[in-house]
């Protein structure tokens, strides 16, 4: 089969085209820098012209308000183009408990683009995956000051993000599911936990404060981000950090 990657030179994206490939497929990605962009419409018909799948891994650049108009531009004239180029199935990567945490801008669009892909008529796939454990060190940024960093004890089940790529290859080549399908890494911990887990590991001498208020996670009410009931990726947060 014949995929366009849209957002496909990303962390997730680069690795989905190279398991496609991989497998026999085509696989093309496509960016902002080989001339796509989803919010002008620019490159998109042409892009997804011949193409049965169309796999959109594309983000918002930020995680506030603005985050629900990319996500209601973008969806919409990729919708347009792959309706146009007649795509049979549209594969997006989405978060789970995207929608139990209304609190947060960015969760609050992920959800909307989630709906505007079911509303939408083109048979589709949503992967829905918990924290990637690339995004460690992102989290620990928000909230460091001086040798201190604040973390609220949010339940989080971080997966690696070959294990998220090889999901979402997986189901952008079978059947579409007109339904979601649910990853997550094998363990859960804390946030603070995970945050003292990786600075030990670095050698980072920072001290972890468990602080029920800080940053984007302090949002989030009991254990919506995890799920022991979804399929679990093999790869452990140690393991990843060796």
């Amino acid at each position: 089969m014949k995929f366009a990657v849209i957002g496909g030179t990303g962390l997730i994206g680069s690795q989905v085209v190279k398991n496609l490939n991989a497998a026999g497929h085509e696989a093309v990605p496509h960016s902002q820098s080989t001339g796509v962009d989803v919010i002008s419409g620019r490159g998109l018909n042409e892009a997804v012209a011949g193409a049965d799948v169309l796999v959109n891994l594309t983000n918002s650049p930020t995680f506030d308000e603005a985050s629900l108009t990319f996500f209601q531009t973008s969806m919409d004239n990729l919708l347009a183009a792959g309706q146009k180029g007649g795509i049979r199935h549209f594969v997006i990567l989405s978060i789970v408990g995207v929608d139990q945490v209304p609190e947060l801008d960015y969760y609050r669009a992920k959800a909307l683009q989630e709906d505007i892909l079911t509303a939408g008529p083109v048979p589709y796939s949503i992967v829905r995956a918990t924290q990637f454990m690339e995004f460690m060190d992102a989290v620990l940024s928000w909230t460091a000051d001086g040798d201190t960093v604040r973390l609220p004890a949010t339940p989080i089940q971080p997966i690696a993000s070959k294990d998220v790529a090889e999901a979402v290859a997986e189901v952008a080549a079978g059947a579409p599911l007109n339904g979601i399908h649910n990853i997550a890494g094998p363990e859960v911990f804390p946030l603070d936990e995970l945050g003292r887990i990786t600075l030990s590991h670095k050698g980072d001498n920072r001290t972890v404060v468990t602080d029920p208020a800080a940053g984007m996670f302090a949002a989030v009410k009991g254990d919506v981000l995890t799920d022991m009931d979804a399929h679990l990726a093999p790869t452990h947060y140690t393991d990843w950090l060796s």
